[in-house]
């Protein structure tokens, strides 16, 4: 099906205006935010999405992921009387931090009377380090309850973050409260316990193991140092699917790490919004939907995010691969020019990534193929971003370029290896992520 082109100058005061409004809305499902409105102090919560001379202080995302689905068979429809202790790496540190909640795969109200946050002691590691352990509030009280299909913001609390630590976020639920919102490929080990064991140190009563993070979707930082974040919307190569868990080796993980290492980088934290089996243009089941498109997820797990100056998108290989597949190369193309068009409408320049091998992949066909050819032909010319990180190139084999490369296969002929993702880190140029003016394409 086609899509009637629309004039530049008037799709770019709609989607202006459409910006605006969307602005109101990602604003009004935040409950909890209090504090001094000027934001030049850590305690107050600053606005969404903004960011501040670094040289005064911001609030900027370290680390956050995209409410995914409704768990299934979630605990007999939520955790009752349990501590839920998720383990997120920061990229980015500060001197300050708080966090962000979703209950949005609920139709139920979900209330925690008790959450906390702390250091790690070791990494992947569910007893905090010494001296530590911080009490959360939500509008200066200990408890929050949050509304089906919302999210919540605690107060900031002072906390010294390290870059490229592991943090603990605890919180406790003594009711169930239906459906549970979570991400289920963390590629990192969290943890549960009996009872309200939020602010204990020691990590002995949390001796449930859990490969998900549960309604924690972001941690903020104010710091001083920071220019900004980048936030990456992608599929299950950005997930990190097939990267060692608890490493911190997915791709994302190894930009942050240039980001922190290499002289003259810009100073960003780095925001994993991938979700496995992501596509551009097609919802997953149900309602809300899981797995949401990244047309009707954008606002929600890029621009609403904090202090997001640049955008990398990684997405389209699903929509050829799953079922229905999207044979025509020029839709998928079209929905990853709406994405760079909302990206523009506040201001960001996007860098946008070429579609990857699967030859050998169980999916594969020469006739998909040809289509994922076709929309790397577009991205390439420079019609659909305004940067372009040719991860085709940095991943396919040179001998038989339809394959991934032997290294960089982590043996499924789809995701990579630690090292193809290392490689996919090293072929961004870090000068794109600085760009100031959205380009028209």
């Amino acid at each position: 099906m086609s899509v009637p082109p629309m004039p530049r100058r008037t799709g770019y005061a709609v989607l202006a205006a459409l910006a605006a409004v969307v602005v109101l809305v990602s604003t009004a499902i935040f409950i909890g935010l209090g504090g001094d409105k000027d934001g030049s102090d850590p305690r107050a919560q600053g606005a969404r999405g903004s960011a501040a001379p670094a040289s005064a202080g911001a609030w900027v995302g370290t680390w956050s992921t995209s409410a995914a689905a409704a768990e299934p068979r979630a605990l007999r429809g939520g955790p009752s009387g349990m501590s839920i202790r998720n383990v997120v790496h920061t990229s980015i540190g500060g001197t300050s931090t708080r966090i962000q909640l979703s209950n949005f795969y609920s139709s139920r109200p979900l209330t925690i009377t008790h959450a906390s946050v702390a250091l790690a002691a070791a990494p992947s590691n569910p007893t905090a380090a010494a001296g530590t352990m911080r009490r959360l509030t939500f509008n200066n009280r200990t408890w929050v309850t949050i509304p089906p299909g919302k999210a919540a913001a605690s107060d900031p609390v002072r906390l010294a973050v390290p870059d490229a630590a592991d943090l603990l976020v605890t919180t406790y639920t003594p009711q169930a409260a239906g459906s549970v919102t979570y991400h289920p490929h963390a590629r990192q080990t969290s943890y549960m316990a009996r009872g309200d064991r939020t602010e204990d140190t020691a990590g002995s009563a949390y001796t449930q193991q859990s490969p998900y993070w549960r309604y924690l979707t972001g941690v903020d930082v104010w710091s001083k140092q920071a220019e900004g974040a980048v936030a990456v919307l992608g599929d299950s190569i950005t997930d990190g699917i097939t990267s060692t868990a608890g490493a911190n080796h997915r791709w994302t993980d190894f930009l942050s790490e240039r980001l922190r290492s290499e002289p003259g980088a810009p100073r960003f934290g780095v925001l994993n919004q991938g979700i496995s089996g992501n596509r551009v243009l097609s919802d997953g089941t149900q309602f809300p939907p899981n797995n949401p498109s990244g047309l009707s997820r954008f606002d929600r797990d890029v621009l609403s995010r904090t202090g997001v100056k640049a955008v990398i998108i990684e997405l389209g290989v699903n929509d050829i691969l799953r079922i229905p597949h999207q044979t025509d190369p020029n839709r998928i193309v079209w929905g990853l020019k709406r994405l760079t068009e909302q990206a523009h409408a506040r201001g960001l320049r996007v860098i946008g990534a070429t579609l990857t091998p699967f030859y050998g992949h169980r999916g594969y066909t020469p006739r998909l193929d040809a289509v994922r050819e076709q929309v790397n032909t577009q991205i390439r010319a420079g019609r659909v971003f305004d940067e372009v990180v040719d991860f085709d190139k940095a991943l396919r084999d040179p001998i038989s370029p339809l394959r991934l490369r032997p290294m960089f296969d982590s043996g499924d002929h789809l995701h990579p290896s630690d090292d193809g993702y290392r490689a996919m880190a090293r072929a961004l140029n870090l000068d794109h992520l600085r760009g100031r003016t959205a380009a028209e394409l």
